[in-house]
């Protein structure tokens, strides 16, 4: 097996651990549910231990696969950057790259990463578009923009969606209103506080919990700030205003700082999302530098993502 086929392997072994189902994970991988599993069985076999328990409900690992989750997360890591590595040593690319990435993430997350990519590449250039709107790869902007990042439920299936991370949502408060209110121990509680949410269309996993083992919907009743833009609801929770529901990639550094603190996290941060970041493109108009980038990109940003690795040491997952 050489070294494309082991990371694309324990990829695959590492999107099944992390959605729990043969079918999510199809969905990030050219494959379908049933050839997910035979790869499953053959990697099972190959290591001579069974990693995953199957039920007609879900895909949970075995003592034995968890154990080896952390061992491909450091090697799928570590094939990545020596990769990246290789192409850099052995090519000088040069030519632009054009990104369109959501303001938010890009500010706090994508930039710097793609500062660095760009010292180890100086052939290279990157023209970063920090929106909110979507960019129309199939109409007017077809031809204008070579990757687009985008969070959450992606709607557009003549797109390819390469993952690059997994979204964690956290339910969190400034110390200033628990205080003042009380802190919820169950999203039950979350009914007696004030909240902040969405204006409209909210993600699809907004104030949903895992409880008894079933994705529950529990949420303030009072909304003391609505908005379609998670910016404005993170500066209403340092504020005071309430309870939010924001992706760690957004709170993270306030959450580390103690500016915001997480709620309902006792044993660790929440399971990922099926859903999480991807960088889109249409398959005719990928090139080799936009591939290069993505590798990149991977390598920085999975298998668990920076702004959750400092989480998991704090919370102690």
């Amino acid at each position: 097996m050489n070294p494309n086929q082991l990371t694309d392997q324990l990829g695959l072994f590492l999107d099944v651990l992390e959605t729990g189902s043969f079918s999510a994970a199809s969905r990030r991988h050219p494959l379908t549910p049933s050839a997910v599993a035979r790869r499953i069985d053959s990697l099972e076999n190959a290591v001579g231990s069974q990693l995953f328990i199957r039920s007609t409900h879900a895909v949970t690992a075995t003592p034995a696969g968890l154990a080896f989750a952390e061992r491909a997360r450091r090697i799928v890591t570590e094939l990545r950057l020596a990769r990246a590595e290789a192409v850099s040593l052995s090519n000088a690319p040069e030519g632009l790259i054009r990104v369109d990435a959501p303001a938010a993430f890009g500010r706090r997350h994508l930039a710097p990463v793609i500062a660095d990519f760009l010292v180890l590449y100086p052939g290279l250039d990157v023209q970063l578009h920090m929106i909110d709107s979507f960019v129309d790869m199939q109409g007017s902007n077809l031809g204008k923009v070579d990757l687009v990042l985008r969070t959450g439920m992606i709607a557009d299936t003549r797109l390819v969606a390469t993952p690059l991370a997994s979204m964690v949502r956290i339910a969190c408060a400034s110390p200033a209103y628990l205080q003042q209110r009380g802190i919820p121990s169950t999203p039950q509680q979350l009914a007696e506080h004030d909240g902040l949410g969405w204006d409209g269309l909210a993600p699809h996993f907004a104030w949903r919990f895992e409880l008894d083992g079933q994705m529950q919907l529990h949420r303030p009743q009072r909304m003391r700030l609505l908005s379609n833009n998670a910016e404005a609801l993170l500066s209403g929770a340092l504020a005071g205003l309430g309870i939010a529901h924001l992706p760690t990639w957004l709170a993270s550094e306030h959450l580390l700082r103690g500016e915001l603190l997480p709620l309902f996290c006792e044993q660790g941060l929440p399971e990922p999302e099926t859903t999480g970041i991807y960088a889109l493109r249409l398959g005719q108009n990928t090139n080799s530098r936009s591939r290069l980038l993505l590798e990149y990109l991977k390598s920085r940003f999975s298998p668990v993502p920076p702004w959750d690795l400092a989480l998991q040491s704090t919370l102690g997952r």
